[in-house]
């Protein structure tokens, strides 16, 4: 049985994938969530401490599964440790260009605060370039529904947090978007069966 690991995003702790781990298990893989600080630590510290949880995974094969600011620490992760094992990795959400929204916030004293560490190489978009040989997939949502509408402008389709621009990568594998709000990505129905594909074939699927 292959594995895959789920990194969550921005303020969030790991329950909230809770329902995309179950969907993913229930397609025959062996699942396992990966916790960290998103904002007392740097995507850079975060990648560290992920990848001592995934040494103690056992397994040929090792796939990843990211959300919005965990896509972000798996490029870190890849880039301190490139001589990963084979395996696919999918991102939902991730602002791999930096995020309008958290420059908007980093403006201010607050801002900062709410943000921390995250903005380190991370949601202002310095974060590592992607040159792994593991496929990546990336999923964008196009719901125009969420909070961050409310904090910058985005232009162009997006998920109410992040823009599709925001979040399309040109060395990934494959993309897709998806109708689905910034936090729904990880909700979403859709999401989960092509997370499912990706993870089996290296693609997503086209077919309704």
């Amino acid at each position: 049985m292959e594995h895959v690991v789920f990194i969550h995003g921005l303020w969030m702790l790991g329950v909230d994938m809770t329902l995309l781990r179950k969907r993913v298990k229930d397609c025959g893989f062996k699942v396992h969530q990966f916790s960290y600080s998103t904002v007392r630590k740097s995507p850079q510290q975060s990648a560290v401490e992920l990848q001592a949880y995934i040494q103690k995974i056992e397994s040929e094969r090792l796939h990843f599964v990211a959300h919005s600011l965990g896509g972000l620490v798996v490029r870190h992760l890849f880039h301190l440790y490139p001589e990963q094992r084979a395996g696919y990795v999918v991102t939902l959400g991730t602002p791999h260009h930096g995020s309008k929204v958290a420059e908007q916030l980093s403006h201010s004293v607050l801002g900062r605060l709410i943000l921390g560490k995250s903005i380190q190489q991370g949601l202002l978009g310095d974060a590592p370039e992607w040159n792994a040989s593991n496929p990546l997939g990336v999923i964008a949502g196009v719901g125009r529904m969420g909070i961050g509408r409310m904090l910058a402008p985005l232009e162009g389709a997006n998920d109410g947090t992040v823009a599709v621009s925001e979040a399309e990568l040109a060395t990934a594998a494959d993309s897709l978007t998806v109708a689905s709000s910034h936090m729904g990505l990880i909700y979403n129905k859709a999401v989960a069966k092509q997370v499912c594909i990706f993870l089996k074939y290296g693609h997503f699927s086209r077919c309704s």
